[in-house]
């Protein structure tokens, strides 16, 4: 009951975040008084530490290029292509949004599509003239997809580092059997949010009030730097993958780079455009703190009795088939995540997978179903994923609020069939391609 306590009372300050404490400072808050009482312990952060470190570093270095793009103006520019290429017609408008949001999730992370296609995207909607209930349908189509389509690489979501880091899958494997799997839950998600909104969307809108693409780019060097940038990291990762490099190191190179090239270090900073001082103070620092710190006090909830329960019901799941076994623990770990946010509930499922006597074939498919229920079983509720919070508080900034009643009402609607569609596909195309 006290570890309990204590998860309950530093998950109410992640979220609140009382005079700007800040998730870091409230997570380590919550570590340093569940090691005080002895619900963990010293040797326990090490442990910890071992699990987060590669996944979080990965993720700083992920946000700072997608920072300096955007200070670029790539977005920007990105979106109004996309508008355009929409013709005036408010019907192919909304697919592309959904697939520009589902590339930038795929390439730079779901917290980081989260934090920049949003406002670029409520820029737009304001310049179109959409009504309300439009703007709402685009608005929840880009939060919405951020999480659903952060399945196909490692480094699409934070989540997807950590259990490929703690079950040793390898960049190359994860994408083999995870791509498919996306597209899947893709097409799943154009298909839903297109019953749920699709009466909203305007038949025709005007670009004539939109910018031309080329006249927000800031940083030429930058932007002529970013194609190729991206193809020779794709590359890297795969190269490096049976090398057992760490992803944090070959993703920090690569931000390095690219600071240099905005920084122009090359030229002693001169014709520089884009201040980095203000792109590392923007970029998630407080993520470190909290990976340690909210991972810490979970561990002391498996110390306390938890990750066994769970392994239980897990073992249990096995035993029913593989089918089962895949959709009974994509459920149960987006049920976790909708409650203790999906980073928490990252840890407790594979912490309970590696305890689970299951078969080596429905262990990887657990595996797996634990990375999608904790990508997708966030949209249940606002607290699921830092990429929502992240997401609200963008829109709040901005002007647009939308509470926790009225997300719960879509999330609870539109999230299961996408959910139980990306389940399915990976308990068919995971023994496909693994030849059993």
């Amino acid at each position: 009951m006290l570890a309990v306590l204590i998860f309950v009372i530093t998950l109410i300050l992640v979220i609140w975040q009382p005079r700007g404490l800040g998730i870091g400072w409230s997570a380590l808050g919550g570590a340093a008084v569940a090691l005080a009482v002895g619900v963990v312990h010293w040797p326990d952060v090490t442990v910890v530490w071992n699990i987060v470190w590669d996944a979080t570093f990965t993720f700083v270095a992920l946000i700072i290029i997608s920072l300096i793009l955007d200070e670029a103006g790539f977005f920007a520019w990105a979106a109004l292509h996309v508008s355009r290429w929409g013709g005036g017609r408010g019907h192919m408008l909304f697919p592309l949004v959904i697939l520009l949001g589902a590339f930038i999730a795929a390439f730079f992370a779901n917290d980081g599509a989260a934090l920049l296609l949003t406002p670029i995207v409520m820029g737009i909607l304001l310049r179109l003239n959409f009504s309300p209930s439009a703007a709402l349908a685009f608005i929840i189509a880009t939060g919405f997809v951020a999480d659903t389509t952060s399945l196909p690489l490692v480094i699409s979501n934070l989540v997807n580092i950590v259990t490929a880091n703690y079950f040793s899958v390898p960049f190359d494997r994860y994408a083999l059997v995870m791509v498919p799997v996306n597209l899947v839950s893709l097409a799943a998600t154009l298909g839903v949010l297109w019953c749920y909104f699709g009466r909203h969307i305007p038949e025709r809108y005007t670009t004539d009030a939109l910018a031309e693409p080329a006249s927000v780019i800031r940083d030429h060097q930058v932007f002529i730097a970013t194609f190729p940038l991206l193809a020779v990291l794709m590359v890297a990762y795969f190269v490096t993958a049976p090398l057992g490099l760490p992803i944090s190191l070959v993703t920090g190179l690569a931000a390095l780079i690219l600071m240099a090239i905005a920084g122009r270090w090359y030229v002693a900073k001169r014709g520089r455009v884009i201040s980095l001082k203000r792109v590392l103070r923007h970029a998630p620092w407080q993520i470190v703190l909290f990976s340690v710190g909210m991972y810490l006090v979970v561990y002391g909830l498996g110390n306390a009795g938890l990750t066994p329960r769970v392994a239980g019901v897990l073992t249990w799941l096995g035993e029913q088939g593989q089918l089962i076994a895949t959709v009974g623990t994509g459920f149960l770990t987006a049920a976790l995540a909708s409650i203790m946010n999906n980073m928490p509930a990252t840890l407790v499922g594979a912490l309970a997978i590696d305890h689970a006597e299951v078969t080596p074939t429905v262990r990887e498919l657990m595996i797996y179903a634990n990375v999608i229920g904790n990508d997708l079983g966030p949209k249940f509720t606002p607290i699921g994923s830092l990429a929502t919070l992240l997401w609200l508080h963008v829109l709040a900034r901005a002007g647009y609020r939308i509470s926790w009643g009225q997300y719960m009402k879509v999330g609870l609607i539109i999230t299961p069939p996408v959910l139980l569609a990306t389940l399915l596909a990976l308990a068919f195309w995971l023994p496909l391609v693994s030849g059993h």
